[in-house]
Protein backbone atom coordinates (compact mmCIF):
# COMPACT_ATOMS: atom_id res chain seq x y z
CA UNK A 1 0.00 0.00 0.00
CA UNK A 2 1.39 3.37 -1.03
CA UNK A 3 1.15 6.39 1.21
CA UNK A 4 1.39 10.07 0.51
CA UNK A 5 4.45 11.48 2.26
CA UNK A 6 3.37 12.20 5.80
CA UNK A 7 5.12 13.88 8.68
CA UNK A 8 4.61 12.65 12.22
CA UNK A 9 7.69 14.37 13.52
CA UNK A 10 8.53 16.71 16.34
CA UNK A 11 6.84 19.93 15.27
CA UNK A 12 8.57 23.29 15.16
CA UNK A 13 6.76 26.54 14.37
CA UNK A 14 8.29 30.02 14.13
CA UNK A 15 5.41 31.69 15.96
CA UNK A 16 4.06 31.30 19.48
CA UNK A 17 1.14 28.84 19.35
CA UNK A 18 -2.23 29.81 20.76
CA UNK A 19 -2.84 28.60 24.33
CA UNK A 20 -4.75 25.35 24.63
CA UNK A 21 -7.66 24.78 26.97
CA UNK A 22 -6.75 22.77 30.03
CA UNK A 23 -8.85 19.81 28.91
CA UNK A 24 -6.95 19.61 25.63
CA UNK A 25 -3.51 20.42 27.02
CA UNK A 26 -3.09 17.11 28.84
CA UNK A 27 -3.70 15.10 25.67
CA UNK A 28 -1.48 17.24 23.46
CA UNK A 29 1.36 17.30 26.00
CA UNK A 30 1.27 13.54 26.48
CA UNK A 31 1.31 12.95 22.71
CA UNK A 32 4.30 15.29 22.38
CA UNK A 33 6.12 13.43 25.17
CA UNK A 34 5.44 10.09 23.48
CA UNK A 35 6.94 11.46 20.31
CA UNK A 36 10.03 12.73 22.10
CA UNK A 37 10.55 9.27 23.61
CA UNK A 38 11.09 7.65 20.23
CA UNK A 39 14.75 6.72 19.76
CA UNK A 40 16.82 7.23 16.60
CA UNK A 41 16.11 4.76 13.76
CA UNK A 42 17.24 1.21 14.49
CA UNK A 43 20.73 0.43 13.18
CA UNK A 44 21.02 3.99 11.91
CA UNK A 45 24.24 5.25 10.40
CA UNK A 46 26.14 7.86 12.46
CA UNK A 47 24.95 10.61 10.13
CA UNK A 48 21.40 9.28 9.78
CA UNK A 49 18.48 11.63 10.29
CA UNK A 50 16.87 11.34 13.71
CA UNK A 51 13.47 9.72 14.06
CA UNK A 52 11.65 13.03 14.53
CA UNK A 53 12.66 14.11 11.00
CA UNK A 54 11.49 10.98 9.17
CA UNK A 55 8.15 10.45 7.41
CA UNK A 56 6.49 8.85 10.39
CA UNK A 57 6.96 7.55 13.90
CA UNK A 58 7.21 3.96 14.96
CA UNK A 59 7.00 2.19 18.28
CA UNK A 60 8.03 -1.34 19.05
CA UNK A 61 5.29 -1.68 21.64
CA UNK A 62 1.63 -1.86 20.74
CA UNK A 63 0.44 -0.15 23.91
CA UNK A 64 2.57 2.92 23.16
CA UNK A 65 1.23 3.11 19.60
CA UNK A 66 -2.34 2.61 20.77
CA UNK A 67 -1.97 5.35 23.37
CA UNK A 68 -0.61 7.76 20.76
CA UNK A 69 -3.45 6.85 18.44
CA UNK A 70 -6.02 7.36 21.21
CA UNK A 71 -4.62 10.77 22.07
CA UNK A 72 -4.52 11.96 18.45
CA UNK A 73 -8.07 10.74 17.86
CA UNK A 74 -9.26 12.69 20.89
CA UNK A 75 -7.48 15.73 19.48
CA UNK A 76 -9.44 15.25 16.21
CA UNK A 77 -6.30 14.32 14.26
CA UNK A 78 -6.82 11.24 12.06
CA UNK A 79 -4.00 8.73 12.11
CA UNK A 80 -3.22 5.50 10.28
CA UNK A 81 -1.76 2.64 12.29
CA UNK A 82 0.24 -0.01 10.46
CA UNK A 83 1.99 -3.08 11.87
CA UNK A 84 5.14 -4.55 10.33
CA UNK A 85 6.62 -7.86 11.47
CA UNK A 86 10.36 -8.48 11.21
CA UNK A 87 13.12 -10.70 12.46
CA UNK A 88 14.03 -14.30 11.74
CA UNK A 89 14.59 -16.41 14.82
CA UNK A 90 13.31 -13.67 17.10
CA UNK A 91 10.20 -12.06 15.67
CA UNK A 92 9.21 -8.52 16.56
CA UNK A 93 6.58 -5.96 15.60
CA UNK A 94 6.93 -2.31 14.61
CA UNK A 95 3.87 -0.12 14.94
CA UNK A 96 3.93 2.81 12.51
CA UNK A 97 1.65 5.83 12.73
CA UNK A 98 0.94 8.23 9.88
CA UNK A 99 -1.03 11.49 9.74
CA UNK A 100 -2.69 12.28 6.39
CA UNK A 101 -1.21 15.21 4.50
CA UNK A 102 -4.31 17.39 4.88
CA UNK A 103 -4.14 17.12 8.69
CA UNK A 104 -0.43 17.68 9.14
CA UNK A 105 -0.85 21.39 9.82
CA UNK A 106 -3.33 20.76 12.64
CA UNK A 107 -1.09 18.05 14.02
CA UNK A 108 1.96 20.32 14.02
CA UNK A 109 0.16 23.20 15.72
CA UNK A 110 -1.47 20.97 18.33
CA UNK A 111 1.61 19.06 19.46
CA UNK A 112 3.83 22.13 19.35
CA UNK A 113 1.40 24.07 21.53
CA UNK A 114 0.94 21.06 23.82
CA UNK A 115 4.66 20.60 24.40
CA UNK A 116 5.62 24.21 25.06
CA UNK A 117 2.56 25.11 27.12
CA UNK A 118 2.72 21.87 29.12
CA UNK A 119 6.46 22.23 29.68
CA UNK A 120 5.99 25.81 30.87
CA UNK A 121 3.19 24.85 33.28
CA UNK A 122 5.16 21.91 34.68
CA UNK A 123 8.57 23.53 35.02
CA UNK A 124 7.25 26.85 36.27
CA UNK A 125 4.46 26.01 38.65
CA UNK A 126 2.16 25.88 40.30
CA UNK A 127 2.92 29.29 41.77
CA UNK A 128 2.01 30.11 45.38
CA UNK A 129 -1.68 30.84 45.57
CA UNK A 130 -2.51 28.83 42.45
CA UNK A 131 -6.03 27.48 42.27
CA UNK A 132 -6.72 23.81 43.07
CA UNK A 133 -7.62 23.27 39.40
CA UNK A 134 -4.21 24.52 38.25
CA UNK A 135 -2.46 22.37 40.83
CA UNK A 136 -4.34 19.34 39.55
CA UNK A 137 -3.33 20.28 36.02
CA UNK A 138 0.38 20.36 36.93
CA UNK A 139 0.06 16.97 38.64
CA UNK A 140 -1.67 15.56 35.58
CA UNK A 141 1.10 16.83 33.31
CA UNK A 142 3.71 15.18 35.53
CA UNK A 143 1.81 11.91 35.34
CA UNK A 144 1.50 12.20 31.56
CA UNK A 145 5.24 12.73 31.14
CA UNK A 146 6.12 9.64 33.17
CA UNK A 147 3.41 7.57 31.51
CA UNK A 148 4.86 8.42 28.11
CA UNK A 149 8.40 7.56 29.21
CA UNK A 150 7.39 4.22 30.69
CA UNK A 151 5.43 3.33 27.56
CA UNK A 152 7.82 4.47 24.84
CA UNK A 153 11.30 5.14 26.19
CA UNK A 154 13.93 2.52 26.93
CA UNK A 155 13.26 0.83 30.28
CA UNK A 156 16.27 0.49 32.59
CA UNK A 157 15.11 -1.73 35.43
CA UNK A 158 17.48 -2.92 38.13
CA UNK A 159 16.89 -4.38 41.58
CA UNK A 160 17.35 -0.99 43.24
CA UNK A 161 15.95 1.43 40.64
CA UNK A 162 13.33 2.02 37.97
CA UNK A 163 14.83 4.07 35.15
CA UNK A 164 14.17 5.22 31.61
CA UNK A 165 16.73 6.01 28.92
CA UNK A 166 16.10 9.10 26.79
CA UNK A 167 17.92 10.91 24.04
CA UNK A 168 15.96 14.14 24.60
CA UNK A 169 17.53 16.48 27.18
CA UNK A 170 14.40 18.60 27.58
CA UNK A 171 12.19 15.59 28.23
CA UNK A 172 14.70 14.36 30.82
CA UNK A 173 14.37 17.70 32.63
CA UNK A 174 10.57 17.42 32.45
CA UNK A 175 10.72 13.95 34.03
CA UNK A 176 12.92 15.18 36.88
CA UNK A 177 10.50 18.02 37.59
CA UNK A 178 7.52 15.71 37.14
CA UNK A 179 8.89 13.30 39.73
CA UNK A 180 9.29 16.20 42.18
CA UNK A 181 5.66 17.21 41.60
CA UNK A 182 4.68 13.62 42.45
CA UNK A 183 6.79 13.81 45.65
CA UNK A 184 9.38 11.38 44.33
CA UNK A 185 13.12 12.21 44.17
CA UNK A 186 14.63 11.33 40.80
CA UNK A 187 18.21 11.21 39.55
CA UNK A 188 19.59 12.22 36.17
CA UNK A 189 22.73 10.51 34.92
CA UNK A 190 24.22 11.36 31.52
CA UNK A 191 25.26 8.42 29.37
CA UNK A 192 26.80 7.91 25.98
CA UNK A 193 24.30 9.57 23.68
CA UNK A 194 21.48 9.37 26.20
CA UNK A 195 20.23 10.34 29.64
CA UNK A 196 19.12 7.96 32.38
CA UNK A 197 16.37 9.21 34.66
CA UNK A 198 15.72 6.90 37.61
CA UNK A 199 13.83 6.61 40.87
CA UNK A 200 14.59 4.30 43.78
CA UNK A 201 12.87 0.97 44.18
CA UNK A 202 10.23 0.67 46.88
CA UNK A 203 7.72 3.43 47.70
CA UNK A 204 9.17 5.84 45.11
CA UNK A 205 8.84 3.33 42.30
CA UNK A 206 5.34 2.35 43.42
CA UNK A 207 4.19 5.97 43.44
CA UNK A 208 5.53 6.56 39.93
CA UNK A 209 3.90 3.39 38.60
CA UNK A 210 0.56 4.27 40.17
CA UNK A 211 0.73 7.80 38.80
CA UNK A 212 1.66 6.57 35.31
CA UNK A 213 -1.19 4.06 35.05
CA UNK A 214 -3.40 4.81 32.07
CA UNK A 215 -6.40 6.99 32.68
CA UNK A 216 -8.92 8.63 30.34
CA UNK A 217 -6.98 10.86 27.96
CA UNK A 218 -9.14 13.76 29.11
CA UNK A 219 -9.43 13.33 32.81
CA UNK A 220 -11.22 15.31 35.52
CA UNK A 221 -9.19 18.50 35.19
CA UNK A 222 -11.76 21.27 35.00
CA UNK A 223 -11.14 24.83 33.94
CA UNK A 224 -12.49 27.54 36.23
CA UNK A 225 -16.22 27.82 35.74
CA UNK A 226 -16.57 24.68 33.61
CA UNK A 227 -17.86 21.22 34.27
CA UNK A 228 -15.54 18.28 34.70
CA UNK A 229 -14.74 16.52 31.44
CA UNK A 230 -15.91 12.98 30.90
CA UNK A 231 -13.52 10.37 29.50
CA UNK A 232 -13.74 6.64 29.00
CA UNK A 233 -10.74 4.37 28.85
CA UNK A 234 -11.20 1.03 27.06
CA UNK A 235 -10.85 -1.95 29.35
CA UNK A 236 -7.96 -3.19 27.23
CA UNK A 237 -6.04 0.04 27.86
CA UNK A 238 -6.38 0.24 31.65
CA UNK A 239 -3.25 -0.79 33.47
CA UNK A 240 -1.09 -0.64 30.36
CA UNK A 241 1.20 1.83 32.09
CA UNK A 242 2.94 -1.05 33.82
CA UNK A 243 3.69 -3.09 30.71
CA UNK A 244 7.03 -4.84 30.18
CA UNK A 245 10.13 -2.96 29.17
CA UNK A 246 10.67 -1.79 25.61
CA UNK A 247 13.86 -1.32 23.63
CA UNK A 248 16.57 0.88 25.01
CA UNK A 249 16.92 4.36 23.57
CA UNK A 250 20.69 4.16 23.55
Amino acid sequence: MTHEPAVLDRPHTPTTPSPLGWLTLGDAFEAACLLRCTPPPTAARPNAVRAEHTAGVEFNREDAAQRMRQLLNRLDIPVTHEVAVGGLRRRYELHRLWVPREHQGAYTRMLDAGWWQGRRELLGGPLPGASPARRRLVTRLAEAAWRSALLAAGRHVRRHILGVRLTDRELAAVLIRGAAVLDVPARLRPGTGCFLVSVADGPDRQRIMRSAALEPARGPVAEPGTATARGVTPASARGAGVAPAGRAAC
